[in-house]
């Protein structure tokens, strides 16, 4: 058995515990605060679902969370529908799950739950680690304080920000966007009936648009508009005016902004991301999730591509304590490409979103002329689960109640 030390207690720090002690290791996690998760809107395509069967999760998430039936696209200065993309009966055979969309705070409480349940891990809040030094047979988070936790192995999953990158990859900060995300969660009852669709709906405009879809099973809507705002300072869940939300977003038709009106409680970050790069790991040390390869939010993929992996490093420390650095480096083979793509295809996605006059017009002719099989055809390799779970090997039961 290896101790495996974990540093960030998010989603994806969560799922590599539980991931790594599934096979027989245990872990400690530090997390910089409490063990807790802001309770915004987030979606779990097909793959996401499969690797929560990896980890005996998935049960549990399919019954809190909400399976939408589309994912609707319209221009949002015309108010017209572009295109529609079903969720049900053929998009489900086809990639082997729903498509939900869930509370985060929902996915962390039963990520976190399950932890707890595991004597083998060991959650450590109001912590903070700086680094990491290593040898041959170990490796150690150091924290502020000037201590050490040490392991057989470190995992930095220590989101954007990462301290673990910070000394591993030496590349600076993260890469400014100049978008300003704002977030919203409304009570649906206040949802007019006629707009009370269990979809993931995107209102696109020239610069900005805004997303909103059901969560809480169905009983609130999560409101999500964006808009290229030339931002470079840090914002993480500042407070914003109704009013100036309103005016940020004033070029989306009327329907549009019926919802946004709803709006109350308004923050607002700053988008931001990293290049990919070729290697992340070092010996007894890798990262995971956003501290390995984070990008815009734009494919709603962050959260299944922590899930994805945390099962593939588990399946790869099915091993003995003195493999691990060549296991670590298969990991980051194994998942570099279809990471780095998802960070450049992401930033590319913008175009799609944010265009005005004619490049809008060219969008709505070339989205509204795919048949549903061509839609389909074109998130494959997005939503297409990768984890073994989904490769025809037995999915681990649900979490027992005592380990």
């Amino acid at each position: 058995m290896s101790h495996i030390v974990i540093v960030g207690g998010g989603i994806g720090g969560l799922a590599a515990a539980l991931s790594v002690v599934r096979k027989g290791h245990r872990a400690t996690v530090l997390e910089r605060g409490d063990f807790a998760e802001l309770g915004l809107g987030i979606q779990l395509a097909p793959n996401g679902i499969s690797a929560l069967d990896g980890l005996g999760l998935g049960g549990r998430i399919r019954e809190i969370a909400v399976h939408v039936d589309e994912l609707r696209f319209f221009d949002g200065v015309r108010g017209q529908q572009v295109a529609s993309m079903p969720l049900t009966e053929t998009y489900r055979a086809r990639f082997g799950h729903s498509y939900v969309v869930i509370n985060r705070g929902e996915l962390y409480r039963t990520l976190l739950g399950a932890c707890r349940e595991y004597p083998r891990i060991n959650l450590v809040g109001g912590v903070t680690a700086v680094g990491y030094q290593q040898i041959a047979t170990t490796a150690a988070a150091v924290l502020d304080n000037g201590h050490t936790v040490e392991g057989d192995a470190l995992i930095g999953a220590d989101g954007v920000r990462s301290a673990i990158r910070r000394q591993l990859v030496g590349d600076g900060a993260p890469r400014a966007a100049g978008i300003t995300v704002y977030r919203s969660i409304v009570p649906m009852h206040r949802v007019p009936a006629e707009l009370r669709w269990n979809a993931v709906s995107w209102w696109a405009g020239p610069g900005l648009h805004f997303v909103h879809y059901p969560i809480v099973g169905g009983a609130y809507m999560n409101l999500a508009p964006s808009r290229e705002t030339g931002v470079t300072a840090e914002l993480s869940g500042v407070p914003v005016t109704d009013t100036e939300v309103l005016r940020q977003f004033r070029p989306l038709c009327e329907t549009a902004r019926r919802l946004l009106e709803l709006g109350e409680d308004w923050k607002s970050w700053a988008l931001v991301d990293r290049n990919p790069v070729p290697d992340w790991t070092d010996g007894r040390v890798t990262l995971l999730g956003d501290a390995a390869h984070p990008s815009l939010h734009y494919l709603a993929q962050g959260a299944c591509q922590a899930l994805e992996d945390a099962i593939t490093l588990g399946d790869l420390l099915d091993c003995p304590t003195r493999e691990i650095p060549d296991r670590l480096s298969d990991y980051c083979a194994q998942r570099r490409e279809h990471t780095a793509r998802i960070q450049l295809a992401a930033r590319d996605s913008i175009r799609l979103w944010h265009p005005a006059g004619a490049a809008a017009d060219a969008r709505n002719a070339a989205l509204s002329a795919l048949s549903v099989s061509e839609l389909h055809d074109h998130i494959e390799w997005l939503h297409r689960p990768r984890t073994s779970a989904a490769a025809g090997e037995q999915v681990v039961p649900d979490v027992p109640r005592t380990l």
